[in-house]
């Protein structure tokens, strides 16, 4: 090879080199550990509900393009509830660091209160009225009933066929005061408690509710239904 060829070949070699593209080398963000941290973060949080619960955490991308980050922090986002599908935020503490969306799963496995047979409205719920059913929660009406005494003692706002889940909404306490019924009336305060004369309530209400009573004068006054047929006025 003379010595004009060499140097021919030198200059194309060169114009190869430069021509390739030149990569800075950045470390990327593994995906383990933001699972794990999503993973301990929820496991914290999803102690106080009822049942077994199990949750699925969508895996961040491996082509990511986020700094590798040793310092991570996981949060609920904002107007999320850990609760069927959801997503909690994951944020890079170290410098220059980053925020993402991890979308979740949260499943609920538990026991839930059922109709046992038909029920019809005002009717007082007893044991054998209610039957169990699992299966999970978060697919379901929000405020779904679990434990017995939830429900027992209490009356239905409506009426349901067998075999229909129980709402907390489809309930109410029962009436402490009927309707027209004859009240004993006692007025309390600081220091003392009066029972005065009876009356007549002039509409029904649950203990804590608010009822009017006609006084045997005549006189209306509103006090707080009471279990027994009471209602005390407070001063």
């Amino acid at each position: 090879m003379n010595k004009h060829t060499a140097h021919s070949c030198c200059r194309l070699l060169l114009a190869l080199l430069l021509a390739l593209p030149i990569h800075t080398a950045i470390a990327q963000q593994p995906a383990a550990p933001v699972s794990q941290a999503v993973e301990d973060f929820l496991r914290i949080q999803t102690q106080g509900l009822p049942g077994q619960v199990d949750f699925e955490i969508t895996p961040l991308d491996p082509r990511n393009n986020l700094v590798a980050c040793t310092n991570l922090e996981v949060s609920l986002a904002g107007g999320a509830r850990l609760w069927g599908r959801s997503s909690v935020m994951v944020r890079c503490l170290d410098a220059g660091g980053w925020r993402i969306h991890v979308p979740v799963t949260i499943r609920v496995i538990s026991d839930y209160l059922l109709t046992a047979r038909a029920l019809t409205r005002g009717q007082l719920i007893t044991a054998a009225d209610l039957a169990r059913s699992n299966g999970d929660l978060t697919s379901l009406p929000n405020g779904i009933l679990t434990d017995e005494a939830q429900a027992i003692g209490r009356t239905l706002t409506l009426s349901m066929p067998a075999g229909r889940p129980l709402r907390g909404d489809m309930l109410r306490d029962p009436m402490a005061v009927q309707q027209n019924q004859s009240v004993k009336v006692i007025s309390r305060g600081p220091g003392f408690q009066v029972a005065g004369n009876d009356g007549r309530a002039l509409n029904a209400g649950a203990d804590g509710e608010v009822v009017q009573v006609r006084m045997a004068n005549g006189r209306i006054v509103s006090g707080i239904a009471r279990p027994g047929g009471v209602v005390e006025i407070s001063y």
